[in-house]
C-alpha cells in the first residue's frame, strides 16, 4: 500500500512542480513578449482604454487622445498630421505604432520607469492611469518653412541647434495624415495603411533618418577637414585642377560638374571647396588617404549603428580597406558613400560649434499628467570632430561657397551664412539629388541645416544643390532666426 501511495504522490509533485514552472515561465520569462505581442487583445484594451499622453510642439498638441464611447476608451487625433507626420508617427489600433509614438511609447502610456511614482501617486489615490505629455524641441515655424520648400518635391530637411544639439526641424516628403490610420474602423486603418505602403515615395518611412543617400559634394566637408586635421594642408594649399583626373590602376577618369575646368589649376583648398571642384578633391582625398578620411568621417557621426534621438536613425557608412581609386571617388561623396540628412546636418553642426559635436535629440522635456516634469534633456558632447582650428577654417571657406561660390542662392542680406552645396550622381538614367548644408549666422550659430531633394526635384537633370536645395535651407534658417 505504502509504495502505490509514494508514486502517486511523487507523480502529483511532479505535476505541481511542473505546473508552478510553466506558470512561472509563462508569468516571468515571456511576460515583456506577451504584453508587446500585437496579437494580444487585452494589451491592446489596456492600453487604449487609458488616457495617451499628448505630443507637444511648441506649447501646443499635435498628437493627443480624447474620450470616446466604443470598445476601445480613447482616440488618438493629430493637429497638422502631414506637417508633423516625421516626428509623431502614428498610433494605430491595427498597425501598430511609429517614430515618437513608438521610441517614447513608454512615457506616453505613462509606464516608463521615470514615471515609477506616478504610477504610485495613481495606484494610492485611485485616480485613473494617464501617460506623460512628451515636449519635442521643434521650431514650428522651421518646421512649416522646410515643409513648403520642398512644395511636393520628395526629400527631406533637417535643423539642429548646434550649440545643444536641439531639433528644431524634421521634415520628410512625402508625407501622411496619420489620422487615416489612427481611425477605431479597422477596416479604414488597414486600407490606409496598405495604401500608404505602397504609394510613391514610401511615405511611412522618413527619408530625413531612415534613408540614406549619396552625399556627393557636401562630403568634401569631411574630406578637408581630413586635410585640414592632418596638419599637411591649410585653406591656402594649392591643389592640382585638372579637367579630368585618371584614377590611379584604372582607365576610369573623375570630371568636374558640367566638364568644364576650375578656373584655374593649380587651385587654393579654399576655392576648390568654393567652387566645388571635383577633380581636385578626388586627388586631395588621395593625397590624406582612405584611414584618415575614415577617422575624420566616424568623427563626425558616419558608421555609428546605434545613434537614437530617440528613434533609431540609419546608419551613415564611410566604407573601410579601400583601394586607392575607390577613396577618390569616396572623397568626393560617390561611390559607397551613404548619408541620411541628420548625417549631413550634423556635420555643419560639428562645424558651427568650433568641431564640438554635440547629440542631436528631439524630446526635451516628459511632464506627467499633473505637469510635474519627470526629465529633461541635458545636451551631451557626441565627439570632438575637429579641432576649433579647423572647424574655424572650415567655417570661413563655406562662407565664401555662399558668398561667391556655388551657394549664392543661400544668401540672406545681413546674416552671414556657411554653407556646400552638393550634387549627387544616383542610378544611370536617374536625374541627380539635390544636396545642401549649411549653418548661420557663421559668426554666432543658432542653426545648421541639411536639405535633399531627391532626383532633383522638380529641376530634374537641370537640378543642383545650389538651385533647388540652398533656397529651402535660406527658408528655414529665416524662420528660425525670426521666431
Amino acid at each position: 500500500m505504502n509504495t502505490p501511495l509514494r508514486r502517486l504522490a511523487t507523480v502529483v509533485l511532479v505535476m505541481f512542480v511542473g505546473l508552478m514552472a510553466s506558470a512561472t515561465w509563462v508569468q516571468y520569462v515571456q511576460a515583456d513578449r506577451l504584453n508587446n505581442d500585437s496579437r494580444n487583445v487585452r494589451t491592446l484594451y489596456r492600453e487604449f482604454g487609458n488616457a495617451r499622453g499628448p505630443i507637444v510642439v511648441a506649447g501646443e498638441a499635435i498628437a493627443l487622445s480624447t474620450k470616446v464611447e466604443d470598445s476601445y476608451g480613447y482616440q488618438r487625433s493629430y493637429t497638422n498630421g502631414e506637417l508633423y507626420s516625421a516626428v509623431t508617427g502614428f498610433y494605430s489600433v491595427v498597425n501598430g505604432r511609429s517614430q515618437l509614438e513608438r521610441a517614447a511609447n513608454e512615457e506616453l502610456t505613462g509606464r516608463g520607469d521615470r514615471l515609477f511614482f506616478s504610477r504610485i501617486r495613481d495606484l494610492i489615490t485611485g485616480s485613473q492611469p494617464e501617460g506623460a505629455a512628451v515636449e519635442t524641441t521643434i521650431n514650428p515655424a522651421a518646421q512649416q518653412a522646410a515643409l513648403d520648400g520642398l512644395a511636393g518635391q520628395q526629400g527631406a530637411v533637417v535643423a539642429i541647434e548646434p550649440s545643444t544639439g536641439r531639433i528644431l526641424a524634421l521634415v520628410s516628403t512625402p508625407g501622411f495624415d496619420p489620422n487615416a490610420l489612427a481611425t477605431h474602423d479597422i477596416t479604414a486603418a488597414s486600407a490606409a495603411y496598405q495604401a500608404l505602403d505602397v504609394a510613391d515615395g514610401n511615405p511611412l518611412r522618413s527619408n530625413a533618418t531612415q534613408e540614406r543617400y549619396p552625399p556627393g559634394s557636401t562630403f568634401k566637408l569631411v574630406t578637408a577637414a581630413a586635410a585640414l586635421e592632418s596638419g599637411q594642408f591649410t585653406p591656402a594649399s594649392t591643389l592640382p585642377a585638372p579637367v579630368r583626373l585618371t584614377l590611379p590602376q584604372t582607365s576610369s577618369t573623375i570630371g568636374n560638374f558640367g566638364g568644364g575646368g576650375c578656373g584655374a589649376d593649380p587651385i587654393s583648398l579654399a576655392d576648390a571647396l568654393r567652387i566645388s571642384c571635383n577633380t581636385s578633391f578626388a586627388q586631395l582625398g588621395m593625397d590624406v588617404g582612405s584611414d584618415a578620411l575614415l577617422t575624420q568621417a566616424e568623427r563626425f557621426g558616419f558608421n555609428d549603428p546605434d545613434l537614437t534621438i530617440p528613434m533609431l536613425v540609419a546608419e551613415s557608412v564611410f566604407p573601410e580597406d579601400m583601394d586607392v581609386p575607390v577613396t577618390a571617388q569616396s572623397a568626393i561623396g560617390q561611390r559607397d558613400v551613404q548619408a541620411t540628412p541628420m548625417q549631413m546636418a550634423m556635420v555643419s553642426a560639428a562645424i558651427a560649434n568650433g568641431g564640438q559635436l554635440m547629440t542631436p535629440y528631439l524630446v526635451q522635456t516628459v511632464r506627467s499628467a499633473d505637469l510635474h516634469r519627470v526629465y529633461e534633456t541635458e545636451p551631451e558632447l557626441y565627439s570632438t570632430a575637429t579641432s576649433p582650428g579647423t572647424a574655424a577654417s572650415l567655417r570661413d571657406m563655406m562662407v565664401g561657397v555662399v558668398e561667391s561660390g556655388s551657394g549664392t542662392s543661400a544668401q540672406i542680406p545681413g546674416v552671414p551664412v556657411a554653407g556646400k552645396t552638393g550634387t549627387a550622381q544616383t542610378a544611370d538614367g536617374q536625374a541627380p539629388h539635390a544636396w545642401f548644408t549649411a549653418f548661420a549666422p557663421a559668426d554666432a550659430p543658432r542653426v545648421a541645416v541639411a536639405v535633399i531633394v531627391e532626383h532633383g526635384g522638380n529641376a530634374g537633370n537641370e537640378a543642383t544643390g545650389g538651385r533647388v536645395a540652398a533656397p529651402i535651407a535660406k527658408a528655414v534658417i529665416e524662420a528660425v532666426l525670426g521666431s
